[in-house]
């Protein structure tokens, strides 16, 4: 029988030691959208699924969410203490393949006319006129018969594009063209999916999900 000393690997603790677990791979995800742009449904179901599901599919990176939790001090006779105020969810970066037959720049261009007029030059009567949401899951890999299983998930809520950055024309490269979003929201919610189906993608039958690494 060979000889597997996997568990040598973690720090030792009061039980012991165990074998490192697996981590989490930063391209294994998706993101879905909900009222982006001109559409009212969310990428992966009916209404304007097809529209918003273009976005899904042209996605090159996405951020998480980036908290700051805003700290006061009380000064006191010879010392200080410290109390948590109000929360802040920073801006994430979301980057688009800006495809040939022009769906990203169209929808994105939609979604920027929600926010702004700029031949009117009139602004939404409300921000409710033009948030839109973001539902971020990261997956465990699976595809075919066996489907991918959620292991995070974020509900992003309150979003609007804060910046749109498209890159530059070029003579001299080659790479596929793209566009950059800066997303602000209002807030974020984190729920561990370890063991859920990736909803419209496929069974989690077979799929394990928190392994440790295997000797």
């Amino acid at each position: 029988m060979a000889l597997s000393n996997i568990n040598k690997f973690s720090p030792y603790t009061s039980t012991g030691q165990q074998a490192p677990l697996f981590p989490k791979l930063g391209y294994r995800f998706r993101v879905l959208f909900s009222k982006f742009g001109g559409a009212s449904g969310i990428s992966g179901s009916g209404g304007d699924a097809n529209k918003v599901l273009e976005m899904t599919r042209q996605v090159i990176s996405c951020g998480r969410p980036d908290l700051t939790m805003d700290k006061k001090t009380i000064e006191l006779y010879n010392s200080q203490v410290h109390y948590a105020s109000k929360p802040s969810w920073g801006d994430i970066s979301l980057k688009l393949r800006d495809d040939m037959a022009g769906n990203i720049s169209k929808i994105v261009g939609e979604q920027i006319q929600k926010q702004f007029d700029f031949l009117e030059q009139a602004s939404a009567s409300s921000s409710g006129d033009y948030k839109f949401s973001m539902h971020l899951d990261m997956l465990d890999g699976g595809n075919g018969a066996n489907g991918p299983v959620v292991l995070e998930s974020w509900e992003l809520t309150g979003c609007f594009i804060s910046k749109a950055t498209y890159s530059e024309l070029d003579y001299s490269k080659t790479d596929p063209m793209d566009i950059s979003l800066t997303i602000s929201m209002d807030n974020a919610i984190q729920t561990n999916g370890a063991g859920t189906a990736a909803e419209g993608i496929g069974s989690s039958v077979g799929r394990a999900t928190g392994n440790m690494l295997a000797p």
